[in-house]
């Protein structure tokens, strides 16, 4: 019922929020004779910012559509290689490859960049994917909302989001694959790695996981306390809702997006408002790029997906509750985990100093798991000064991060 009053708001702000967009842009638009009239600037500011914090955000794009390498610019294509109901595996085509035949002859290693699905967008990662194109082949998981997915489809679980992984690893060939996991992925991408590896089949050349919850007992967070603080059945009765009937996924129990989001503001909540009072400044005094680069965060930031009830329970229940993994006393499917079975890949953890997500620790406990992994091909990286994005967007992952990343990458490649 929640999820159905929270559309049933939404349409009747839609009429309020159009006018706010377009009185925006009445006073805003150097055409318009209103601009010119007194206080339209504030005008225009304001009515921007109220459009802004009412509108619906629909998933951004990606936007690659080149990388330089050496110093010469190659166009890149996005394109869908895999799909699933409820994932879209792309691969970010260079054309630099050597498959092409093209001037470079470039064969450098696949990656597999796993994204959360976790809230937002696989997008999210965005600056992630650009910088890795550099000196790789980069395929990213494009997780699909669940309420977009039809309930013929069926139900998605934290096992079904083991055996997804497991496919694109087939799919792509893990015999040059190396994997990077941001978050949340770290827990299933450790776990389809190990059953692949019990299997006696090919595993990637190296992990790379950053930002995990491998075991969320060290340096518990926030986040952490929130999903031991309520019984599993709490999360059930108040977090879960039905996909109402204007939705593909109409009828489908999802964590929704808005309800999310609504806890992503709630951590920090003077920040935001900060954040739109500036935004507002800005758009007073002309500051344009500023502006801009607000209304890019929030286009990303406010971008949620709704989560399959079933996945997000386990993951409550399996990750930060019974702590499964780490105990060694997580099944999937029948199939016991046990991270020690992998011994032909390289593991690689990295850590933000200042992370409120996923404390010291809970990325490198990996490590300890992982026995069946030579000391010569294990890393750990804590990223000093760094929060939880840090360690994957921005500045400190262009300048510090992903040169090690690089080369541990390609000091595995070589093997």
């Amino acid at each position: 019922m929640l999820y159905h009053l929270h559309e049933l708001g939404r349409a009747w702000l839609a009429p309020a929020t159009y006018w706010a967009e377009a009185s925006a842009k009445m006073f805003g638009d150097g055409g318009s004779w209103l601009s010119s009239l007194p206080g339209a600037t504030r005008l225009a500011a304001g009515y921007e910012l109220l459009y802004r914090l009412g509108k619906e955000y629909e998933k951004p794009a990606f936007g690659i559509h080149a990388v330089t390498i050496d110093g010469a610019e190659y166009p890149v294509v996005e394109r869908e290689v895999l799909r699933k109901p409820f994932c879209r595996l792309l691969r970010f085509k260079r054309f630099a490859d050597r498959a092409d035949g093209l001037a470079g002859l470039r064969d450098d290693p696949p990656v597999l960049v796993v994204a959360p699905l976790s809230g937002h967008h696989a997008t999210l990662l965005r600056d992630t994917v650009r910088t890795l194109l550099r000196d790789h082949k980069v395929y990213v998981t494009d997780w699909v909302d669940a309420r977009m997915v039809p309930t013929g489809e069926g139900a998605f679980t934290l096992d079904d989001y083991v055996a997804y992984i497991e496919a694109f690893i087939r799919h792509i060939g893990a015999e040059r694959l190396h994997v990077v996991s941001v978050c949340q992925p770290t827990v299933p991408v450790l776990a389809a790695v190990s059953l692949m590896a019990a299997r006696g089949e090919r595993t990637p050349r190296s992990l790379v996981m950053m930002g995990g919850p491998i075991d969320t007992r060290e340096s518990p967070t926030q986040v952490n306390a929130l999903a031991t603080r309520q019984p599993l059945w709490w999360f059930e009765a108040n977090l879960i809702h039905t996909v109402p009937p204007n939705y593909p996924g109409r009828g489908r129990r999802v964590y929704p997006g808005f309800l999310q989001h609504m806890g992503f503001v709630a951590m920090n909540p003077e920040r935001h408002f900060q954040s739109h009072w500036d935004f507002y400044q800005h758009l007073v005094r002309g500051d344009l790029e500023d502006a801009a680069s607000h209304r890019r965060f929030y286009d990303e930031y406010n971008a949620v997906a709704d989560l399959p009830a079933e996945y997000y329970l386990q993951t409550v229940d399996v990750v930060f509750q019974r702590h499964l993994l780490p105990k060694g006393e997580w099944h999937v499917r029948g199939e016991r985990v046990d991270p020690a079975r992998i011994r032909d890949t390289a593991l690689l953890t990295i850590e933000g100093e200042l992370d409120d997500i996923s404390g010291q620790g809970q990325t490198r406990a990996a490590h300890r798991l992982c026995t069946g992994i030579g000391e010569a091909d294990r890393a750990h990286l804590t990223v000093a000064g760094a929060g939880h994005y840090g360690i994957f967007s921005g500045r400190r992952w262009r300048d510090q991060v992903y040169p090690q990343v690089r080369e541990f990458i390609a000091r595995h490649a070589a093997r």
